[in-house]
């Protein structure tokens, strides 16, 4: 089974915005990330289980705003023994339901239920805060934030300082109000939709 792009309609190609007499590189480079594996994992409060439990090599870390990675694999602390793993390798999930056993986690597949865009360049963070109430002068790679976007409920996934690069994931219902949102916020400094 094929997933159906939740931008499919409104992501196009090209530049947009103040975008003339700009280099390459001062652009903002919007996309939208497909087949990306994306499963919430929330550990029962009555489960007794010890705190290292790992995935891909990755543990499960209860730090606030803290993301495990490798060039694979992240997993978010989403709040208090909740965690969202996202992962280029779809054959995890065989992994995952033998590591987290039913009676101590629930697991639920969010790969077709959510639309991730990707923004990369100079001035990310300047779009973010058009919309966005968080402080993102304190957001440091590989963090994550639950937050709003004009009203969107979103997660922030900041996967690299230099340049700003950060993932979106939103409902896939809201996707393309986040797209037009996001994109009209861009327009001020010119973006390239790739």
């Amino acid at each position: 089974m094929s997933s159906i792009s939740a931008l499919k309609e409104v992501h196009k190609k090209g530049n947009f915005g103040d975008f003339s007499e700009k280099k390459e590189d001062e652009l903002i480079k919007i996309s939208e990330v497909k087949d990306l594996l994306i499963i919430q994992i929330v550990q029962y409060k009555n489960s007794n289980l010890a705190e290292n439990i790992s995935i891909d090599g990755l543990k499960l870390d209860n730090t606030p705003l803290n993301v495990n990675c490798n060039n694979e694999t992240r997993i978010f602390w989403n709040g208090p023994k909740n965690w969202l793993l996202t992962s280029t390798k779809k054959e995890l999930i065989k992994n995952i339901s033998e590591i987290f056993i039913e009676s101590d986690f629930a697991v639920t597949d969010l790969s077709h239920s959510r639309v991730v865009i990707q923004l990369e360049g100079p001035n990310v963070k300047e779009v973010l805060k058009k919309g966005c109430p968080y402080n993102f002068n304190i957001l440091e790679k590989n963090n994550s934030i639950n937050s709003t976007y004009n009203g969107i409920a979103l997660t922030i996934d900041m996967l690299d300082n230099n340049p700003e690069t950060v993932r979106l994931f939103a409902l896939r219902s809201f996707g393309e109000s986040l797209y037009h949102s996001v994109t009209d916020a861009c327009l001020e400094f010119g973006y390239k939709s790739i």
